[in-house]
């Protein structure tokens, strides 16, 4: 089983398995194909040693993924919460940060329904 930044590829066609790595999508994993030379089609257990050696290092020169992506990403989160934004307010409440209605829906993001006591008379 191949293993490309710290993840076990499973034996799918190239440009499908590469996007089993945090950071890395459809499009990202078929540019690196076509930077590699590599057919998407053929399967991750058909690629040589070589051909595996030239992923991992055009992945790790080139492209921010898994731990050093998911740092920028809680740092980036950090610093709004830390400036007091809308959107840092928005993420310390835990509430939806892009303008979506929260009367209804948004369950996702506020959890399950907390029951609130009906006003006595």
């Amino acid at each position: 089983m191949a293993r490309i930044a710290g993840i076990d590829l499973p034996n799918k066609h190239v440009n499908i398995a590469l996007t089993y790595v945090f950071g890395l999508g459809r499009a990202s994993a078929d540019e690196i194909c076509q930077k590699a030379k590599i057919d998407p089609m053929r399967r991750i257990n058909d690629l040589s040693t070589e051909e595996l050696n030239v992923l991992r290092q055009l992945i790790e020169n080139d492209y921010k993924v898994e731990g050093r992506l998911r740092t920028e990403i809680a740092l980036n989160i950090k610093r709004l919460k830390d400036i007091g934004c809308y959107r840092g307010l928005r993420h310390r409440k835990g509430l939806p940060l892009r303008g979506q209605r929260t009367r209804t829906n948004a369950r996702t993001r506020k959890g399950k329904k907390k029951t609130v006591a009906g006003k006595k008379k």
